[in-house]
C-alpha cells in the first residue's frame, strides 16, 4: 500500500470513528450540563473538527505500532479525543471553533504530506581528478629458478650417502652423494692388471725381435760367402718380420685396454657425484640405501638451482597473445601477497613469447588442430631479481602485462561514460563517448568526451571534462521521508 493510501485509509478510519462516536454522544448525552447549551450547528462543528483532528492523531499512531496494535491504538485515541473535543469545544465562542478546526486541517494535510514518501531523482556524483590509467593483460603463470640442473647418477649401484639435503647452499664441485663403487673398482682393477700383462708380452717381443734381427744378419753375411742356404735366410728374414708384427699387435692391445682402463676409472669416478653448479637444492629424489639403475635412463637424483634470479612462465589466452611483446614492461603479485595492507609487486620485461602453445610438439608436415571447443594459450616468459629470496619455486604468480599506460590524467569510472553507436575509431585514436556533469545550478548536462588508455574500472579522458567537475555516475528515486511516517 502506498504512502497516500495509507494516508486515505487512517483519514477515513479516524473520521468514521469520530462521527459514530459524536452521533453516541448527541443521542446519550442530551442530559450533559454541557451539551444542552450547544446549538445543532455547533454540534456539527464540534464532529467536523474532532474527526479532522483524531485524523492528524491516527496517521502516526497507525504507522508506529501497524496492524492489529495500531488500529486498538487508533481506537483509544479516538474515544479520547472525542470526549475531550466535546468537553472542550462546547463553551468555546463560534470564531474559536472555527479555528480550531482549520488547525486540525492543516495538521491532517501537514502530516498527510509528510508521510507521502518523495519520489524526485537524486544523483550519484563524483568529483573529476587525475590518475593513472593503465590498459593490460592479465594472465597466471608459475615461478621457477632461471638456472637450475638435475643431477642424476650415469652408473648403477646403492646409495651409500648423501651429503645434502633440500634447501642445502652447495658449491661448485661440492661433494653430494656417494654410490657403492665395489662393481666399478673391480673393473678398474681388471683392466690395469690386464694392462701390466700385455706390457709384459710387449717386453717379451722386443727380446725376440732382438734375436731375430740377430739371426737375420747372420744369415746375411753366410749368404754372402755362400756358406748358408737360401732356405736358412728366408726363415730368418720371415722371423724378424713376424717379431715387428707381434709388436705391433702388443702395442694396438695396450692402446685398447688403456682406453677400457680409462672408461672404468670414468665409471668409478661417478661413483662420487659432484654439483656441477652452485646453488641451493630444491629437491631431492633418492635416499641413502636406495639401488639406482642407470641401465637404460639416467635416474635424477637431486636438483640445484640458482635462486638469485627466477623466470615467470606465464599462459596469456590466444585472444590477447598479439598485444603482448618482448621488452614490454610486466609486474605480478603472489596469491599470499594479497593478506597485506599494500601487495609487493615485482616487476621485470618480457623476455620471450613462445611461437607454439604448450604441447605442440611441431612433428609431420603441420602440428595436429586442438579441438575446437579447447582454449589454447601461449607460454610467455619474463624474468625478475629474487636477491631477497622471497620467491620460490612453483609460485603461483598473476602477472599484468602493461599494453598501455598514462600517468597523471584526468580519470573517471567507466560506469560513468556512455559509448556512442558510431563506427569504431581508426587504431590510436581516441573514442568518442557521452558523460553527465552536475553544474553548481543541479540541471545535469550531457557532454561529449574523448576517451583515450582504458582499464577494467578507469578511462583517460583526454578532451570534455575538468578537474574538480562533479560527474554523474548514477540516480536513484529519493526515499528521505520520515520513516516513522512511511507506510
Amino acid at each position: 500500500m502506498s504512502a497516500w493510501q495509507a494516508s486515505l485509509v487512517s483519514l477515513g478510519l479516524a473520521w468514521g470513528g469520530m462521527l459514530a462516536l459524536a452521533l453516541a454522544m448527541d443521542r446519550h448525552c442530551e442530559q450533559c450540563s454541557g451539551l444542552r447549551e450547544v446549538p445543532s450547528t455547533r454540534r456539527r462543528w464540534l464532529r467536523w473538527a474532532g474527526a479532522l483532528l483524531l485524523g492528524a492523531v491516527a496517521l502516526p499512531c497507525q504507522q508506529a505500532w501497524g496492524g492489529s496494535v495500531g488500529v486498538v491504538a487508533c481506537l483509544g485515541f479516538w474515544s479520547v479525543g472525542a470526549v475531550a473535543t466535546v468537553a472542550l469545544l462546547s463553551a468555546w465562542p463560534r470564531w474559536a471553533a472555527r479555528v480550531a478546526v482549520l488547525a486540525g486541517l492543516g495538521a491532517v494535510a501537514a502530516l498527510a504530506l509528510a508521510g507521502v514518501r518523495q519520489e524526485g531523482a537524486r544523483y550519484e556524483t563524483i568529483t573529476v581528478g587525475r590518475g593513472t590509467v593503465e590498459a593490460h593483460v592479465t594472465a597466471i603463470g608459475t615461478l621457477q629458478p632461471r638456472r637450475y640442473v638435475d643431477v642424476g647418477a650415469q652408473v648403477s649401484g646403492q646409495v651409500t650417502r648423501l651429503h645434502v639435503q633440500p634447501g642445502t647452499e652447495v658449491k661448485k664441485g661440492q661433494l653430494l652423494v656417494e654410490i657403492d663403487p665395489s662393481v666399478q673398482q673391480a673393473s678398474v682393477d681388471g683392466g690395469r692388471a690386464a694392462l701390466a700383462g700385455l706390457r709384459a708380452q710387449l717386453a717379451e717381443q722386443h727380446a725376440q725381435h732382438q734375436l731375430a734381427s740377430q739371426q737375420h744378419g747372420r744369415q746375411q753375411r753366410l749368404a754372402q760367402g755362400g756358406a748358408t742356404r737360401l732356405e736358412d735366410v728366408e726363415v730368418a728374414q720371415a722371423t724378424l718380420a713376424s717379431a715387428v708384427a707381434r709388436i705391433d699387435h702388443l702395442q694396438a692391445q695396450i692402446a685398447q685396454t688403456q682406453a677400457t682402463l680409462k672408461a672404468d676409472e670414468a665409471r668409478l669416478g661417478y661413483t662420487r657425484i659432484y654439483a656441477p653448479m652452485a646453488g641451493t637444492v630444491v629437491s631431492l629424489e633418492a635416499r641413502e640405501g636406495q639401488t639406482l639403475n642407470a641401465t637404460y635412463q639416467t635416474p635424477t637424483i637431486l636438483r640445484i638451482a640458482d635462486l638469485s634470479a627466477m623466470t615467470v612462465w606465464t599462459e596469456v589466452s590466444e585472444a590477447d597473445v598479439r598485444r603482448v611483446k618482448p621488452g614490454m614492461a610486466v609486474y605480478f603479485t603472489t596469491l599470499g601477497s594479497h593478506e597485506e595492507a599494500a601487495p609487493r609487486r615485482w616487476t621485470g620485461r618480457v623476455r620471450q613469447v613462445l611461437p607454439a602453445p604448450p604441447g605442440g610438439d611441431g612433428k609431420g608436415s603441420g602440428m595436429a588442430a586442438p579441438a575446437a571447443t579447447k582454449a589454447v594459450a601461449y607460454t610467455v616468459l619474463f624474468d625478475v631479481d629474487n636477491s631477497d629470496g622471497e620467491l620460490m619455486p612453483q609460485m603461483t604468480a598473476q602477472a599484468s602485462f602493461i599494453t598501455a599506460q598514462a600517468q597523471d590524467v584526468i580519470a573517471v569510472p567507466l560506469t560513468a561514460l556512455t559509448a556512442l553507436t558510431a563506427p569504431a575509431s581508426a587504431p590510436g585514436q581516441p573514442h568518442t563517448h557521452t558523460a553527465r556533469v552536475l553544474p553548481a545550478d543541479g540541471r545535469v548536462q550531457e557532454r561529449a568526451v574523448q576517451v583515450g588508455v582504458r582499464s577494467r574500472h578507469l578511462a583517460e579522458v583526454r578532451q570534455g571534462l575538468q578537474e574538480g567537475e562533479q560527474l554523474v555516475t548514477g540516480e536513484r528515486s529519493d526515499d528521505s521521508g520520515p520513516p516513522r511516517f512511511q507506510w
